[in-house]
């Protein structure tokens, strides 16, 4: 952190080594938390009411990087066409936002999304921001009808 003790977003090299960014860089000047939360809204709105991922893709940055593990979709053009492919069958799933949270150039979005066939999954999708387009992307997907079956780390040995 820097002298006045904010924190500062971090950049990653190669080699996976992360090095601290100049306090303030990457915001354009005016960009606040609340146009960052915009954005993401704005994003998801715009692909579920459209259904179109041609309305997500302005918002994306051409560096765009998706970080999921299990993921071969790492790039905007890879990620789009993965969320293309997956909305075909996804049609008519619902979208409940539970929660959206910003801290500078950092949104979170906690969701309920209702699949088709009944099933539905829990999203926490993680987006930073850059010069008010998304840079990068992280997310985490669970089933409901498995989540007790995730918490077992959390009972004490012996129980």
């Amino acid at each position: 952190m820097g002298a006045d003790a904010t924190p500062r977003r971090t950049e990653r090299h190669d080699m996976g080594f992360h090095r601290q960014a100049p306090h303030g860089a990457g915001r354009l000047p005016g960009m606040t938390t609340e146009n960052n939360k915009a954005i993401v809204q704005q994003a998801l709105a715009a692909l579920v009411a459209t259904g179109d991922v041609g309305a997500l893709a302005p918002l994306l940055s051409d560096g765009f990087v998706h970080h999921r593990p299990d993921a071969n979709d790492r790039d905007k053009a890879a990620w789009l066409d993965a969320v293309r492919a997956a909305l075909v069958p996804l049609e008519g799933m619902r979208v409940e936002i539970k929660h959206v949270l910003a801290d500078g150039d950092h949104v979170v979005m906690h969701s309920r999304r209702g699949l088709p066939g009944g099933a539905d999954i829990v999203v926490v999708d993680v987006w930073r921001l850059d010069d008010g387009l998304i840079a990068e992307a992280w997310e985490i997907i669970e089933p409901v009808s498995e989540a007790d079956a995730h918490l077992s780390w959390w009972e004490p040995a012996g129980s």
